[in-house]
């Protein structure tokens, strides 16, 4: 199926006025003038990532000139000293950025160390680091942004500093009329539902499940991922800056968890009409004025109509929950998969309820009326997590599962999902066919291939489109990003990685503008980002913006008077400007913040040497998670105790009752007789010294169920 326009769409379709005013007591004046910088005033022609480079990545830069011969470069270190140098390589015109670009490349200077300057006939970049520990912090502050959207929760000033702090909005404390007992609107329904919590989707304070699901699913994924890869410990428990940090649930999960027990709460009761559908959005009457804190919102909130899109989103986000909490909190888990299958079913029985694009008055409409993606996404996420054959049928018969065009050209976004879908199936384990599931993880690949070529056509390599600059687009860009990482892990091919970790750097200012997108990161970043209580633009008592937080990017749509006014005749990646006003190009949202945060934790990991498996020393946990009448499941959690990395693991161990593995996950599992043999698949190959790698098992028993005493780990015994 080819994709739909619906990324280009925009997200908001406000009412200008409501855009550029300032709300005063509640009264909505005229507009109101605001000091902005100029769109594209660029520091340097020498564009680099503004945060620095990883000591064994890529490390290249864009340099924008008129010159059509090889230029000269050189990198000197803090000190003034020339540490490299070679020759830039010519690219000529750039019709993305209309400019004339040069590339230099100093990949192969492996030291470290802070405030190199890349020096090109004679423009010299901003300062840079090269360093390993270069994404640590954006790793911990691209989460914090969720904490930061939180609704119904104070935000705590010792987590997030004074300036940042405030009371929880929309619990029903006046003036709010809050979220604990919200209306549908007229017609909709003739009851109430407490739909407290969840996360504010963007700048204004609407919540929306469509967004909120493949929010959530990117968050937890995250953290899945880098669980398969045995490299969780930077997402476990007291990692992040938030309330429930040491509870033992890892912090990226907590996180996730308020944003799905919104989700759950937006499900139509079992007693009503569409019982089991999800609501597909709640906020204000009227668009809400700016600037304006959440515990100030006088306005009235309504639900808005149940969706099929919508109900697929609760069901795909809440079934992967349920395999990736239980190690964690079985009650939790369960809970939400009977939230993901009751969906499921109501999704089934309402297969064309669709919100409608007019639907636009306070809040974005998010209409979709192609929802055979979000039925793929949501039978992998269910079929993963519980083997079903009827879910395993919904994914295969899905005309998805075979389609080249599941990776749009766009990138997945709250719109088009199928991607996510297939990315559960090639790197969760499943008993699909070999040969259908070799031809699913090959499908990455070839979708990943296809943003490289379109990344090595570009002056600044962008993994989209020369033409895709829409609403969002650095959202998009972030996703394709994501496909480039899994397919690196799926291949063991550096180039993916390679091309995941360049995207950082367009991100982070090796762009049109030589800006970086992300708040507080890079000498010239965006720090008017559209939003109701980050806005220090229009209100000095306000803050700006949180590090850590994206904006929506470059968009030749122009749809925002401050964009129609200011960047007129741009080209169109440089269709951005830092105003407050320009909501099309300038922008946060939990989609965007969710695919950032999930690269940050990416190219925070070290990376490790591979080579022949080295002789293990180890320690195993098997944890025994809950036990029914004939059935079980456990968590075995190996932890590589040498000096020296563990690159492809077996796991072996004997039942002493004669248990049965029926499922598992997070590792292949074999049985023969008693004995059982869990190996890594290609994204965990590798334990570094200290830490662990964890895979579930599911079994079945006959009289007892005592837990097995001996392991040993590529033919070495395990303490």
């Amino acid at each position: 199926m080819p994709p739909t326009p619906s990324l280009r769409r925009p997200r908001r379709l406000a009412a200008t006025l409501l855009t550029s005013s300032l709300l005063v007591g509640g009264l909505l004046t005229a507009p109101i003038a605001t000091a902005a910088p100029s769109p594209a005033a660029a520091t340097s022609a020498v564009r680099v990532n503004q945060a620095g480079y990883l000591p064994d990545g890529p490390k290249r830069a864009t340099v924008v000139t008129t010159a059509t011969q090889s230029l000269t470069w050189q990198l000197r270190d803090a000190s003034g000293k020339v540490v490299a140098s070679g020759a830039t390589v010519p690219r000529g015109a750039d019709a993305p950025s209309g400019q004339s670009l040069q590339v230099a490349d100093f990949s192969s200077y492996q030291g470290s160390g802070a405030d190199y300057v890349l020096s090109v006939d004679g423009s010299g970049s901003v300062p840079f680091d090269i360093r390993a520990t270069l994404y640590d912090g954006l790793r911990s502050d691209a989460m914090a942004f969720f904490y930061h959207q939180r609704s119904g929760t104070p935000i705590d000033a010792s987590l997030v500093g004074s300036d940042y702090s405030r009371p929880a909005g929309h619990l029903g404390v006046a003036p709010n009329k809050g979220d604990t007992s919200v209306p549908c609107q007229a017609t909709v329904c003739d009851y109430a539902r407490d739909v407290r919590g969840g996360w504010y989707d963007a700048g204004d304070h609407g919540k929306y499940v469509v967004n909120g699901g493949i929010s959530t699913w990117l968050v937890v994924n995250s953290f899945e991922r880098a669980k398969r890869a045995g490299k969780d410990a930077p997402l476990g428990d007291s990692t992040l800056r938030i309330p429930e940090r040491d509870n033992g649930v890892p912090d990226v999960l907590d996180e996730a968890r308020w944003e799905l027990d919104f989700l759950m709460r937006m499900q139509v009761p079992e007693t009503k009409p569409y019982a089991g559908m999800a609501f597909h959005k709640v906020h204000d009457a009227q668009w809400t004025g700016m600037p304006m804190r959440p515990e100030q919102d006088a306005q009235p909130r309504e639900l808005h109509r149940p969706s099929t899109a919508a109900t697929l989103n609760l069901a795909a986000a809440a079934a992967q929950c349920a395999r990736v909490f239980r190690p964690y909190d079985a009650a939790f888990a369960d809970r939400c998969l009977s939230a993901a299958r009751r969906a499921w079913t109501a999704a089934r029985a309402n297969p064309d309820v669709y919100a409608p694009d007019s639907d636009s008055t306070g809040g974005g409409a998010y209409g979709d009326t192609k929802v055979s993606d979000e039925f793929y996404w949501a039978a992998a996420e269910l079929y993963a997590t519980t083997g079903d054959g009827g879910y395993r049928e919904a994914v295969t018969d899905s005309s998805w599962h075979t389609s080249p065009t599941a990776f749009s050209d766009y990138g997945f976004g709250w719109a088009d999902t199928a991607a996510l879908g297939r990315l559960t199936l090639a790197t969760v384990p499943n008993d699909l066919p070999a040969a259908d599931r070799d031809r699913v993880r090959a499908s990455v690949a070839t979708a990943a291939d296809g943003y490289l070529s379109r990344a090595a056509a570009q002056g600044y390599p962008v993994p989209a489109p020369a033409d895709g600059y829409f609403w969002g687009s650095n959202g998009a860009v972030a996703g394709d990003a994501i496909v480039l990482a899994v397919a690196g892990e799926l291949t063991g091919d550096k180039r993916y990685r390679t091309g995941a970790l360049e995207t950082m750097d367009y991100l982070l200012g090796r762009n049109a503008i030589g800006q970086s997108y992300v708040s507080g990161y890079g000498t010239t970043s965006s720090r008017n980002q559209h939003h109701r209580f980050w806005a220090h633009q229009l209100d000095a008592s306000l803050p700006n913006p949180p590090a850590g937080s994206l904006a929506g990017g470059p968009n030749s749509g122009l749809q925002d008077p401050v964009a129609e006014e200011k960047l007129t005749g741009c080209a169109p990646a440089a269709c951005y400007i830092d105003d407050i006003g320009s909501y099309s190009t300038n922008e946060v949202a939990i989609n965007w913040n969710a695919p950032l945060a999930w690269l940050a934790a990416y190219a925070a990991e070290r990376t490790d040497d591979t080579g022949e498996p080295p002789t293990a020393v180890c320690a195993v946990t098997y944890k025994g998670d809950s036990v029914w009448s004939a059935g079980f499941t456990a968590t075995v959690t190996v932890k590589n105790t040498g000096p020296t990395s563990v690159a492809g693991w077996k796991l072996s161990w004997t039942y002493p009752a004669g248990q049965r593995v029926t499922n598992a996950w997070n590792a292949t599992v074999t049985q023969e007789g008693t004995t059982v043999v869990a190996s890594n698949a290609d994204w965990n190959r590798t334990i570094e010294p200290g830490a662990t790698a964890s895979f579930g098992v599911q079994g079945s028993y006959s009289g007892t169920n005592p837990a097995p005493t001996a392991f040993t780990l590529n033919g070495t015994a395990c303490t």
